[in-house]
């Protein structure tokens, strides 16, 4: 699902959700050389972030729509 079509609920939701994996070892889906990571301090929010803006975050988000009870 494209970052622009995210409410900002569901974007917390996926970069939180992905920072979590990310601090429990989980690999960066992104490349990120030492310099970069310094730069962002090693925080696993703001490589979530990264990785949801090239749109490589292995989340999905399924909406209910009201006309599909």
């Amino acid at each position: 699902m494209s970052e622009e079509k995210l409410t900002k609920y569901e974007r917390a939701r996926i970069i939180g959700s992905r920072a979590l994996q990310i601090s429990m070892g989980a690999p960066f889906l992104v490349e990120l050389n030492q310099a970069d990571l310094e730069r962002i301090r090693y925080n696993p929010i703001e490589i979530a972030k990264l990785e949801l803006e090239k749109g490589v975050v292995p989340i999905a988000i399924v909406r209910t729509l009201p006309h599909q009870r």
